[in-house]
């Protein structure tokens, strides 16, 4: 369907589709970075959550739990070291523990805060922010303070989003450097899995070419 409008600049007939109501409230980016059968073959609900459009004041929210975080030696100083630049792993190793998470627009750069609110037995919550922005050679770039970020591959696996590390970078102003992997973490997976309506989990691993895995944390999260 649509309609046919002649162009006033050029006096062109143009075939004008209609813009689907829902458009202003989808945002397609994420879904781009996705082979389209992988796509389609996801849960409605992993597709519902990475396609809201959060302009202005709109704002998604999740709630849930914590079950475990561990951290090898290596990790737990690499997690402290980070502290300089803003805290963006879990510091301490912990079990159980109400954990929140709240994702909105970065203005700046038309991207996604990601604001995650972690729970601590004996102390205040740890928060952690990060800004994801749909840039540089991957599509796809996590900023994590400091000027440091990762690039990240996005695939569809079963019922899963998996975000990946491609390399890592530090980027002020025109300056953008991307760090050799000897001084690198390792690599960073993420995972978005469906566990049934409304509900997921959320994985987080960071494994050394040399030292193993640095750390590894499994949350469950419901919607709202």
């Amino acid at each position: 369907m649509g309609r046919i409008e002649r162009k006033p600049e050029t006096g062109v007939l143009v075939h004008v589709t209609p813009q689907d109501p829902d458009d202003a409230l989808t945002d397609y980016r994420f879904r781009r970075l996705v082979l389209p059968h992988d796509w389609a073959a996801l849960p409605d609900d992993v597709r519902r959550r990475f396609s809201k459009r959060l302009a202005g004041q709109r704002l998604a929210t999740y709630s849930g739990e914590i079950v475990w975080t561990r951290l090898s030696r290596i990790g737990w100083a690499l997690a402290q070291l980070c502290r300089l630049i803003g805290a963006p792993l879990p510091v301490n190793a912990s079990g159980p523990a109400p954990a929140a998470v709240m994702v909105s627009e970065d203005k700046p750069s038309g991207g996604q805060i990601w604001t995650r609110i972690y729970g601590r037995a004996r102390t205040y919550p740890q928060v952690i922010h990060s800004a994801k922005r749909f840039a540089g050679a991957t599509g796809l770039e996590e900023h994590i303070g400091g000027g440091f970020g990762m690039a990240l591959t996005v695939r569809a696996e079963a019922e899963a989003l998996i975000f990946t590390s491609d390399h890592y970078f530090w980027h002020v102003k025109d300056l953008r450097l991307r760090l050799p992997r000897w001084l690198a973490p390792g690599e960073t997976v993420v995972t978005h899995r469906h566990l049934a309506p409304g509900r997921f989990a959320f994985d987080l691993r960071v494994t050394h070419p040399l030292f193993g895995e640095l750390l590894s944390q499994h949350a469950l999260f419901r919607d709202g």
